[in-house]
């Protein structure tokens, strides 16, 4: 079942969506040269406590880790530790949670570690982001959830083809619903399915997590003998970039933004909702 949630459980999904903004700041600026995954993950651990959050991801199906580093060709889900050292040049999406009295926050962004970055990773992140925006603009009172996945697809396939021949949109892996549990349903596809239909009506008080995952190559995917980390078939390097938003009767409101997406939803031509928090 979907479960629709009250003003005042939107408003504690706020806060669960702020420690996940101030994980993501606290490991935006640890994500430095020489700086391991471990490293990132006790920065993570330390945020939690100091807003006296739980992380929604350690334990969860048995993962150790309190966020999720993804490093270049590693799409999702990779787990943090000391061998993983970061060096300039590489891509790293930091997925990361958090919950407050029993409710979620849960977003990822990908972080450009260091210096040079070739223009088309660049460009794959920069592209990744903003079709996760095209996707939240899509997130409308009345509409189906099929809009949402053909507002990330359609941004993507209008961008200029990169140097490696396409952006692989990961078919395996989505978005999802979010609250009382971190994964619920709805299940949200990155792209247009003809066998999933149009998907169920957005109402107010339904919460998404909006989470396109691009390739700079070749989509499929595999995952490592640890059960967790996805990587693709191809070695191509992936994005992977993530918000959690609820639509309330004034709107979207981008829980895991600092701002709750005001910004973003205005250059897109739409008033955000008020944030429950002041």
């Amino acid at each position: 079942m979907v479960e629709i949630k009250t003003p005042e459980q939107i408003a504690k999904m706020r806060e669960a969506g702020l420690v996940v903004a101030a994980i993501h700041r606290a490991c935006r600026e640890a994500a430095v040269p020489g700086a391991s995954t471990q490293d990132l993950d006790e920065v993570a651990a330390r945020t939690l406590a100091e807003h006296n959050a739980k992380p929604n991801f350690l334990g969860y199906g048995g993962f150790p880790g309190n966020i999720c580093t993804s490093v270049n060709d590693v799409v999702v889900h990779g787990i943090p530790d000391r061998a993983t050292v970061l060096k300039s040049g590489d891509l790293l999406s930091i997925d990361a949670g958090a919950i407050i009295d029993g409710w979620h926050g849960d977003a990822a962004i990908t972080v450009l570690v260091g210096t040079g970055h070739t223009a088309e990773q660049i460009e794959l992140s920069r592209v990744t982001e903003e079709s996760m925006w095209a996707g939240i603009a899509a997130f409308r009172t009345g509409d189906r959830l099929v809009d949402i996945s053909r507002a990330i697809e359609s941004y993507i396939r209008r961008q200029p083809r990169p140097a490696a021949g396409r952006y692989g949109i990961i078919e395996d892996y989505g978005g999802h619903g979010i609250g009382s549990q971190m994964h619920m349903d709805p299940h949200l596809l990155n792209y247009v399915s003809r066998k999933r239909g149009r998907g169920i009506k957005l109402v107010p008080g339904l919460c998404l997590a909006i989470e396109p995952m691009v390739a700079l190559g070749n989509p499929a995917t595999h995952v490592l003998r640890d059960d967790w980390t996805v990587k693709t078939d191809d070695g191509s390097w992936s994005s992977h970039w993530e918000h959690s938003i609820a639509l309330t009767e004034r709107g979207p409101l981008v829980l895991t933004a600092v701002d709750g997406g005001k910004a973003k939803l205005a250059a897109l031509g739409i008033t955000a909702a008020p944030d429950p928090l002041g």
